[in-house]
């Protein structure tokens, strides 16, 4: 065997070695979710009896299905509002040269160096004048995901100064406004970069746990999946509720999964022409 096969094999043998590090939690949890014996932790990996009966559970006898909703409805309006915000920004700030321009990117820069967390008080006191806490915080996660999305113009201004400007200029001579170059030339060229977007700003509220329960505590008709699935791990709720937890973290998982998989060549192509150019 000569010395680059032999790399190589040692590489794969690594790589698999990590996959299967990375991959045992899931399989786990998955296992765990068909175990019907018991809802309470066990010591051990395989079920001694399969069965659905946590799902049923999960769908017919808790709350999981409106946090489903609520999760899948913030997600869906964060990952659009989001996706058209920031490409908007990102085609103003590639292509138009005006006054101010630097000192706008490189402020939003410094700001989006600050933990968003530093804003939950003021947050949360707009909110409850506002009336968009509780039962009706899905609301007002999905105004604040989508207030500063702007600021995260990087990867997409990248992508779009790989795009000749010349297509531009040949648009602009034929009578073409700066919005028609940006729905007809830019956008249809730009696919990996929306796709990625989308990708990244249906994430953000589908795995987030802080601003959720700050804003909805215990009223279960607003929260999301990460605040209503905390509740079942709780030390009054594990042992007759972690089976049914680990199904539901099947559920939430595959949608992200599933989105993943199909769209992965795009969310690789949007990342590499991002990095590109900034």
């Amino acid at each position: 065997m000569s010395k680059k096969s032999l790399t190589n094999a040692l590489i794969y043998l690594l790589l698999a070695a990590m996959a299967v590090i990375w991959l045992f939690p899931f399989v786990g949890i998955v296992l765990e979710s068909f175990r019907v014996e018991t809802r309470a932790q066990v010591g051990y990996l395989f079920p001694k009896e399969w069965g659905l009966d946590n799902y049923r559970h999960l769908f017919q006898n808790t709350d999981f299905p409106r946090w489903f909703l609520n999760t899948g409805f913030m997600g869906v309006a964060v990952a659009v509002l989001q996706t058209v915000f920031i490409l908007s920004m990102s085609y103003a700030l590639s292509r138009l040269r005006f006054r101010g321009r630097r000192l706008l990117m490189n402020s939003m820069l410094i700001l989006g160096m600050f933990p968003g967390f530093l804003t939950l008080l003021l947050i949360y006191k707009v909110f409850v004048d506002l009336g968009l806490t509780m039962e009706n915080a899905p609301i007002g996660l999905v105004l604040v995901y989508v207030a500063s999305s702007g600021m995260g113009y990087y990867v997409a201004k990248g992508f779009l100064d790989t795009i000749p400007k010349t297509l531009d200029e040949a648009a602009r001579v034929d009578g073409a406004t700066r919005a028609q170059v940006f729905y007809k030339i830019i956008l249809p060229l730009s696919s990996p970069i929306i796709i990625y977007t989308i990708l990244m700003g249906f994430m953000a509220p589908w795995g987030d746990f802080m601003l959720a329960s700050y804003l909805i505590h215990e009223n279960s008709a607003g929260m999301n999946v990460a605040v209503g699935m905390y509740e079942w791990v709780s030390k009054t709720n594990l042992n007759h509720m972690y089976t049914i937890f680990c199904a539901a973290g099947v559920v939430v998982a595959l949608p992200v999964i599933t989105l993943f998989l199909s769209l992965q060549r795009y969310y690789v192509e949007g990342v590499t022409g991002g990095a590109v150019k900034g």
